[in-house]
C-alpha cells in the first residue's frame, strides 16, 4: 500500500505536469480559450506520467525531465482523443460532452494538431532535446496503427495478429516513450524499458478494447460500444478469455524483463499494483 507521503507526492508531480501544459497551451490562441483549456488539461488517469514518476524518479532521471516528458505524452495523448472522438462519433469523455461536440469538427482537429507541435516544443525544452526524436517516432506509430485500423483494417476479418499489432503501435507507443523516459541514459536499460512500455501498453488497449464491447456507461466515463458499430479490428472480436489472458501474460512478460535492474523492478512493481492493475481489471470485469 502507498504512503501518504508518496501519494502526496506524485499528486504533487501530476499537478506540475498540468502547470506545464497549461504554460505550454497559454502561448497559443487557447489562452483566449479558457475553459476549453481547462477542459483539455482535465487529463483523466494520467497513467503515462504516472510511469514517469514511479518509475524515474528510483531510476535517477532529473525531476525535470520526467515533468518535460509526461506533459509532452500527455498532450501527444490528448490530441489523438481529440482526433479519436471526431473519427468515433464519441460523445462523451471523461464524464463530459467531447470537444467536438462542445466546438466543432472543425475545432477539435485543429486544437489536436496544435497539442501534438506544442508537445514537441515541451519535451524539446530538456536534456538539449535528447528525448525528441523518441516522441517524433512513437507518436508516428499512433498515427500509423490508427491510419491502418481505419484504412485498411475496417470491415475486414483480422487476424489475432492484426489487433496485437495495432494495440502495441496505437496505445503501447506512448506508455513505450514514457517508460523510455525513465532511462536515464542507460542504452540498455532504456531500451528495455522501452520493450517494457510497449507490452503494458498494448495490455491496455487490449482490454479497452474488452470494455468497449463488454462494458455499459456505468463502468465507464466515456462513449462505449463505437468499435463495434464501425466494425473496428480490435480484441473484442475474439474470445474474451483469450484476450484477458493476453493481458495478463503482457504485464508479467514487462515486468519480468526488469529484473537485472531490481530498483527499476521495485518501482515499476509498484506502478503495476498501485496504477495499471486496478484500471486493467476494471476494463475487464464485465467480460468474467
Amino acid at each position: 500500500m502507498m504512503s501518504a507521503g508518496k501519494q502526496n507526492n506524485l499528486d504533487q508531480f501530476l499537478n506540475d505536469v498540468r502547470l506545464v501544459m497549461a504554460e505550454s497551451l497559454s502561448q497559443t490562441v487557447l489562452q483566449k480559450l479558457v475553459e476549453e483549456k481547462k477542459s483539455l488539461l482535465n487529463s483523466g488517469k494520467m497513467l503515462r506520467s504516472r510511469l514517469c514518476y514511479r518509475v524515474g524518479l528510483p531510476a535517477g532521471v532529473p525531476y525535470k525531465t520526467l515533468l518535460h516528458a509526461g506533459a509532452a505524452v500527455e498532450m501527444i495523448h490528448s490530441a489523438s482523443l481529440l482526433h479519436d472522438d471526431v473519427i468515433d462519433g464519441g460523445h462523451i469523455r471523461r464524464g463530459a460532452p467531447t470537444f467536438w461536440v462542445k466546438r466543432g469538427i472543425p475545432g477539435a482537429i485543429l486544437v489536436g494538431d496544435l497539442m501534438l507541435f506544442k508537445a514537441l516544443d515541451v519535451v524539446g525544452q530538456v536534456e538539449e532535446g535528447r528525448l525528441t526524436r523518441q516522441l517524433i517516432k512513437v507518436t508516428g506509430e499512433v498515427c500509423d496503427a490508427e491510419s491502418e485500423q481505419e484504412l485498411l483494417l475496417r470491415g475486414s476479418s483480422p487476424e489475432w495478429s492484426d489487433c496485437i499489432k495495432i494495440a502495441r503501435r496505437k496505445t503501447g507507443a506512448l506508455f513505450a516513450f514514457s517508460a523510455y523516459a525513465c532511462g536515464n541514459n542507460d542504452p540498455t536499460l532504456s531500451d528495455t524499458l522501452l520493450e517494457s512500455g510497449y507490452q503494458i501498453g498494448t495490455a491496455y488497449q487490449l482490454a479497452d478494447d474488452i470494455l468497449d464491447a463488454t462494458g455499459s456507461r456505468e463502468d465507464s466515463d466515456k462513449s462505449l460500444g463505437s468499435d463495434e458499430h464501425r466494425n473496428k479490428p480490435t480484441a473484442a472480436k475474439f474470445n474474451p478469455a483469450e484476450a484477458i489472458a493476453c493481458v495478463h501474460d503482457l504485464s508479467g512478460q514487462a515486468l519480468e524483463s526488469l529484473r537485472p535492474w531490481p530498483t527499476v523492478y521495485k518501482a515499476w512493481s509498484e506502478f503495476m499494483e498501485t496504477d495499471i492493475k486496478p484500471v486493467l481489471n476494471s476494463f475487464t470485469a464485465s467480460a468474467t
